[in-house]
This record gives structure tokens, C-alpha cells and sequence, in this order.
């Protein structure tokens, strides 16, 4: 009833491939198969509508066949990765969880019963209209994560106008509505979902090449990876059509070099919020950060500098949170954008800037000119409180390569201050081993 027009695309494109999985082909019929299947699994357990229940896996077939049965039998759906094993019962409790599906990586399905009593007044409004509903979790790299409660029959409605599918890469994850756009795009137009679990950039490049992939959807954190590793080098990457790009702001180095090494490629920037959905884009050229956003169920308008959108598709609201809507019903996103006619440019997010004397310091616009420095790998700028300045400017640097670090903090400093206002050179540089990104390969910037 609910997916019933990917169930029609999918009988009608049975003997294509619908998912690639550890270098294994699965089609169109195998899926629709295997819906039926977990349809009968989740009935066995006595699920009525309305049931909430975490799906922990990633694109694996299973996953996949699993979650979409989950949808036609109108349960409230908790996506996690099986990366989120060590705040699991935190992310249960605030969605009240009831039942726990879990594939692991032999794409085996196990069950379990949580027993929670889901009190919250947006389930009750999903369990009765008799929708399936998506629990989605901010990644929490500014706080707790709040979870965005959606009617999940809202969100699939744009899947049902038809489009040109590609060969593309699951990259985003599952538990993330980058990643299941992504798989929802691809299914509905019978393309193909290369998935994987590992998505180191060597890994990801020699994929591209072995399957032919067309679209690439990845984070400017991995792209900057990818750039850095040099694994693009390794591999004949001539399939890919496109790179798109988001979730956070993309640094202007990493565009260009995307544009230098990949001339071909169209390169387009997506915005998406996992409280709205993800928007249609159109990038002003290749390798401009200008983009235009918006599209059929979206209204976008600028207030004090502050992008605020109207979506057909919000969420309902969060679990755990405020209300982050005007009385209108405009969502305010907290990023912080340029205008010039109908695009926008992204600065970062108002929590992310840093009051230096009463001036403003936006960190992507530092980040920017210290990635152009020579040996560094990664660089993540943040404030820290200062008596006299209100904060000061810090950076954490990962460096491709050790040398003497004095030498190096003189050269970024001279390199800085050549480049940008001496308010917003760093005063303090720490260098780091770890990786400056979360698992969702996006940038981390405060400091722990």
C-alpha cells in the first residue's frame, strides 16, 4: 500500500540490478522477493502499526528489503549504523524504541524485544493517520543529538515522479537521510545501489572503477580525503558523471582541485537538513560555491542574514527538543548565507562563529586558507574564551607529514596573516594524530 509504486518499478525491472553488496549482484526480483519475506518475519513477531522499531544495519540487501517492509507495515523506523553500539541505549530511550532489528555484516537478521511505551504526542499523530513514521538523529557534534520525528508517507511522495537513475554509491549513511535519499532516488528510478561498509578512499575509488559508478553523493570532509590520499590515482575513475557534494560547507581548495582533477565531472552542491529533507540544487558554475536551492514543496527567504525554509516535507518535530520553527512554519536552519538574485552562499552555522572583539569570525573562511598551506592534511578552527577578547581563534591541524613544529606555526601565521584580518589568525595551534571528522565524515570543530 505504502510502497506500492516501488514495488510496481521493481516487478517491472526484475531481471536488473537493483543492489551490488560485497562485489554480488542482487536484482530487481530478488528484492521484491525478499520484502515479502521480511513482511512475513515482521508479522511472525507480532508487530502491530504504529510499532517502534530501530533498524540497525547499513545498505546491505537485507537492510534494505527489511526497511521497506518496515514502511508497508506502517511501523515508526529508528535507522542506526551498527557504529552507534556505544550510545545505543541512549538513542532508544529518547525514541522510545520497542522492538530492535539488527543485521550484521553477514547481513543476518536477529530480534529482540526492548519493552519502552512510546508516550510521545507526534507518534500519536503518525499511529493515527496509520502511517509509517522515520526517526532521524542530528549527528550531536554540538550537543546531545535531538531526534526529528516525520511522517515518513511525506517524505517518499517526491519519489514518485520518475527520473534519470545512475549507477551510484550509497556513501551516506543509513541512519542519515542523505543516505536513504539517496537509495530512495536510486530505487525509484530502477538504478543501481553500489553499498559498502567500508568507506576509506581507496576503497570508495577502486568501487568506482570496478563498477562503473556514475553518481558519486559524498561529504567535502571525504572529498578533501580522497584528494589528499591520492587513491583517485589508482584507479581509472572515467564512469563518474557527477560528484555532489553537502552536509556542510565545502571548502573553495577542495572545489577547485575537485574541478582540476575531475574536469569532466559535473560537480553540484546539495542542501538537505535532516528536519526538511533533501532540496533540489543548482550549482551557479562547476566550481562555485553559489548555489540555487529550493524546488517543488520548498519556500526559502533570508532573515538578519539567517536562511529559513518552508518545506511540504518538515518533520513533525523533535523528541527531545524545541520547537525550531517560526509560528509561520518557517524552519530556521541557523546557517548563516549571502544572497546575489536567487542563490545563496553558505558561511557556516551561527553556533560555529567566533566573536572576536565584537567580530565576527566564520571558521570555513580560516579553514579555507589554511588547507592551501603546504602539508596539511586537515585543519578545524573554534574559539576559545579569552578575558580580553571576548575568544580567540584556534586551530587543530592534522599534518600530512611530521616536521618541526615551530616552523610550521611561524609559517601558518605569516601565510594567515598575509591572506586575512590579524583578528582572525589563530592565536593557538594544536596538532592532532586523530581525524578531525565524525563518522559521518563531517567536519568536528569543538573542542572535547
Amino acid at each position: 500500500m505504502y510502497i506500492d509504486f516501488l514495488l510496481k518499478i521493481f516487478k517491472e525491472s526484475i531481471d536488473r540490478d537493483a543492489i551490488i553488496w560485497k562485489n554480488k549482484s542482487y536484482n530487481y526480483g530478488w528484492l521484491d522477493d525478499n520484502i515479502t519475506k521480511c513482511q512475513q518475519l515482521i508479522d511472525s513477531h507480532q508487530l502491530e502499526n504504529g510499532s517502534v522499531v530501530a533498524l540497525k544495519g547499513d545498505f546491505s540487501p537485507n537492510s534494505i528489503a527489511l526497511l521497506l517492509a518496515l514502511i508497508e507495515r506502517s511501523c515508526i523506523i529508528v535507522p542506526l549504523t551498527n557504529t552507534s553500539s556505544k550510545n545505543e541505549n541512549i538513542l532508544f530511550d529518547i525514541a522510545q524504541v520497542e522492538f530492535v532489528f539488527r543485521i550484521n555484516q553477514r547481513d543476518i537478521i536477529s530480534f529482540e524485544s526492548v519493552f519502552k511505551q512510546p508516550e510521545n504526542n507526534y507518534y500519536k499523530v503518525i499511529k493515527k493517520s496509520k502511517h509509517p513514521g522515520l526517526v532521524l538523529f542530528t549527528s550531536g557534534t554540538s550537543g546531545a543529538p535531538k531526534a526529528a520525528v516525520h511522517d515518513f508517507m511525506v517524505l517518499l511522495e517526491k519519489f514518485k515522479t520518475r527520473r534519470h537513475a545512475f549507477r551510484t554509491l550509497n556513501f551516506l549513511l543509513f541512519d542519515h537521510w542523505g543516505g536513504l535519499n539517496t537509495m530512495f532516488y536510486i530505487l525509484s528510478n530502477s538504478g543501481v545501489v553500489i553499498a559498502t561498509k567500508d568507506r576509506n578512499p581507496e576503497n570508495i575509488c577502486r568501487l568506482i572503477g570496478a563498477h562503473q559508478i556514475e553518481l558519486l553523493p559524498a561529504t567535502p570532509t571525504f572529498l578533501n580525503l580522497m584528494l589528499l590520499s591520492g587513491a583517485y590515482k589508482n584507479h581509472d575513475l572515467n564512469s563518474l558523471k557527477i560528484i555532489s557534494y553537502g552536509t556542510e560547507p565545502m571548502p573553495e581548495s577542495t572545489l577547485k582541485r575537485l574541478k582540476m582533477i575531475f574536469p569532466n565531472v559535473k560537480l553540484l552542491q546539495t542542501y538537505g537538513l535532516i528536519e526538511l529533507g533533501v532540496m533540489q540544487s543548482k550549482s551557479e558554475k562547476n566550481d562555485s560555491l553559489w548555489v540555487k536551492v529550493g524546488g517543488d514543496g520548498y519556500e526559502t527567504r533570508v532573515v538578519d542574514g539567517l536562511l529559513e525554509i518552508k518545506a511540504k516535507s518538515a518533520m513533525l518535530g523533535y523528541l527531545n527538543a524545541p520547537s525550531p520553527f517560526t509560528e509561520d512554519g518557517w524552519f530556521k536552519t541557523g546557517d548563516e548565507v549571502l544572497q546575489k538574485g536567487d542563490y545563496i552562499k553558505i558561511l557556516g552555522r551561527k553556533s560555529e562563529i567566533i566573536n572576536v572583539g565584537g567580530e565576527k569570525v566564520y571558521p570555513q573562511e580560516v579553514e579555507n586558507v589554511i588547507l592551501d598551506i603546504d602539508n596539511v592534511a586537515e585543519v578545524a578552527i573554534y574559539g576559545e574564551k579569552n578575558s580580553i577578547m571576548g575568544n580567540i581563534v584556534c586551530a587543530k591541524v592534522r599534518l600530512v607529514k611530521d616536521e618541526d613544529k615551530k616552523l610550521f606555526i611561524a609559517r601558518l601565521k605569516k601565510y594567515c596573516r598575509e591572506k586575512l584580518q590579524n583578528y582572525k589568525v589563530p592565536v593557538k595551534v594544536k596538532f592532532v594524530v586523530e581525524e578531525l571528522y565524525s563518522k559521518r565524515f563531517k567536519k568536528i570543530r569543538a573542542e572535547k
